[in-house]
């Protein structure tokens, strides 16, 4: 069959030490997975049921640099473990989710936290804050054979040198297998997906010329400078 337009090339990310690359599907997030994230956005941190939002994949991307969004004046960062799955499914247990995962990586949910506002004020979709173009910078993937499964380790994220998040991963409310059987109850989960898993406190405002540097405890660090202007 053919098509009346070309089609948009397959959205893809590195594997660390690899020379094959990640075909990404969809990209699912976690909202408020750290209690003290929780606290600070005005949320409760006892043990509800997760909720998700979800990214296009086109947000998903590994570069140098991370572009300003426009219509925003208040970007903020929310470094975070991503999952990357490579077995899909519908109704899985935690008990068998773990072998559903390719890897892991440090991500960035970036978000206009402006719009944001404006969003949950008025009851509406968060789309325009959370899933605008490079809103989801990964680092290289780290497949499990290399680094295993990641229960624990430190996450922090330093902007101009200055630690501003910092936390671990043992303190997520929802682990990673709970998280992807309760994904499984509501969308059917494919190769390729991302899910990217709450982030820890600390969450704040970029500004164009900072550095920040991401990282995970056992995965590839994520470097980025935020470029354009307010």
């Amino acid at each position: 069959m053919e098509y009346v337009f070309t089609p948009p090339s397959q959205v893809r990310l590195p594997i660390s030490q690899h020379q094959a690359a990640f075909p990404v599907r969809r990209i699912y997030c976690v909202g408020q997975n750290y209690a003290e994230h929780a606290r600070e956005m005005g949320g409760d941190p006892t043990r509800n049921p997760p909720f998700f939002f979800s990214k296009p994949p086109q947000a998903a991307y590994h570069g140098a640099s991370f572009p300003y969004p426009p219509l925003s004046q208040d970007v903020h960062h929310e470094i975070e473990l991503v999952v990357a799955l490579d077995r899909g499914g519908l109704n899985l247990s935690a008990e068998e989710a773990l072998t559903h995962i390719f890897g892991y990586a440090v991500g960035l949910d970036m978000t206009r936290r402006d719009l944001q506002a404006e969003a949950k004020k008025a009851g509406r979709p968060w789309d325009s804050a959370k899933g605008f173009d490079f809103s989801a910078p990964c680092s290289p993937i780290w497949s499990v054979q290399q680094v295993g499964h990641l229960h624990s380790g430190a996450i922090y994220l330093d902007i101009n040198g200055r630690r501003i998040q910092s936390g671990d991963l043992e303190q997520m409310i929802w682990k990673v297998p709970e998280i992807i059987a309760h994904l499984s109850r509501l969308f059917t989960l494919e190769p390729g997906d991302l899910i990217f898993t709450g982030t820890p406190a600390g969450v704040g405002p970029v500004r164009p010329g900072d550095v920040l540097d991401g990282g995970i405890e056992g995965l590839d660090q994520l470097s980025l400078t935020v470029t354009g202007s307010l």
